[in-house]
């Protein structure tokens, strides 16, 4: 086995290399390793071994961890094994992070000549790759709590029917065993978000070799489970071209969302920790009511009222930190259409995109708000 550190204890980890390529986002990662590292529990070391297995596409890592374990002196050991969990949380940013293979020769000098882009996955494929994700989801465990495995020796257990579990909670019978070819479009949203909820992340497991049995998995996680699963299915969307995404964030996360660029998404993520509970409940429900995957021009006029409200209420900052100008601009703009009032002489007649508009640029002030007050140590 072998001994990822030096006689003096420096490291000798291969993380630049090919060996340490990291499948997971490195942000998810260093969550779940960081939890683990402070667990106070004896069965951290299998739990950690999991977790490299799951998050690297090679062996090396989960192998230089063992090597780290297995030194005959229990406390140099112990040591030892620590000093590698923080060295590698320490080099996290320099880890690669694996990408999907590049298209080869032919079809690289195809495209050229053609002036073809890399094609997107047909619907009728996306969703046989979804079914195909849960399918792996399963066999990793990550449904194993909602859809517990009865051992072959719990003659008394009694096993949860996914037709049930899915006609609950989707009112539709003869879901289970997936059948994509038969799935509308909705009928395929609303599995790729009650999965979400189902899903729960395995710190441990066990095999039962006898009769066959397998796998049984235990200690759920549920936030760092879903994140996975958000994780997944959101790349299997933007490969399909599919302009949704599940929410990572907010009153509707793990719901299927439009999808914006990644400045937005920043802004939406800031704007969600803003420190007090009333005005964190309206951004949050503003934000839900804008970005639904349904939304109407009456929902995004909710919306823009509700943040409105919130400006209304920091008017007087506004004016003192920003400028008398700006405020008379947000106001006028939200009073002058057909927005926040509805009186005669107001223009109704503007383009739906005019509320996307309004809409981040009053986010954007909600946050900006935000920061003013956490500098100046008010309470919003």
């Amino acid at each position: 086995m072998s001994d990822p550190f030096n006689d003096s204890g420096a490291s000798r980890m291969r993380v630049e290399s090919a060996d340490y390529e990291l499948l997971w986002p490195r942000a998810l990662f260093v969550r779940e390793l960081t939890t683990l590292h402070h667990l106070d529990t004896g069965e951290v070391g299998p739990m950690v071994e999991r977790l490299l297995e799951e998050a690297f596409l090679g062996d090396a890592p989960v192998e230089d961890y063992r090597g780290s374990r297995s030194w005959p002196s229990r406390s140099v050991s112990a040591a030892r094994r620590y000093n590698f969990i923080d060295e590698l949380l320490a080099y996290v940013p320099r880890l690669r992070e694996h990408r999907r293979p590049g298209s080869y020769w032919s079809a690289r000098h195809r495209a050229g000549s053609e002036g073809r882009a890399t094609p997107r996955r047909s619907l009728p494929q996306l969703r046989e790759d979804f079914a195909q994700l849960i399918s792996v989801f399963l066999a990793d465990g990550y449904f194993g709590r909602a859809l517990p495995k009865i051992c072959v020796d719990d003659h008394d257990g009694v096993e949860i029917d996914p037709n049930i579990l899915l006609a609950d909670r989707l009112g539709v019978p003869d879901l289970w065993p997936l059948r994509p070819g038969q799935w509308d479009t909705d009928t395929f949203y609303d599995l790729i978000e009650v999965f979400h909820d189902l899903a729960a992340r395995p710190r441990k497991r066990h095999r039962h070799s006898w009769d066959n049995c397998g796998w049984h998995f235990g200690d759920f996680a549920t936030d760092i489970g879903r994140a996975v699963y958000r994780w997944r299915v959101n790349e299997l969307l933007a490969a399909g071209g599919i302009e949704l995404r599940l929410a990572e964030n907010g009153e509707d996360i793990g719901r299927l969302v439009r999808s914006v660029d990644d400045a937005r998404t920043d802004l939406v993520r800031q704007a969600l920790t803003t420190p007090e509970p009333d005005i964190a409940g309206r951004v949050q429900h503003a934000i839900a009511l804008f970005r639904g995957r349904a939304a109407t021009s009456h929902d995004k006029r909710s919306a823009v009222l509700t943040l409105a409200g919130i400006l209304e209420e920091r008017r007087e900052l506004i004016r003192e930190q920003i400028g008398s100008k700006d405020e008379g601009a947000l106001f006028g703009i939200a009073n002058g259409f057909a927005i926040r009032h509805q009186r005669r002489g107001q223009q109704a007649d503007y383009d739906p995109a005019f509320l996307d508009w309004i809409f981040w640029w009053y986010l954007a002030t909600v946050e900006l708000t935000d920061r003013l007050l956490g500098r100046s140590g008010q309470t919003p």
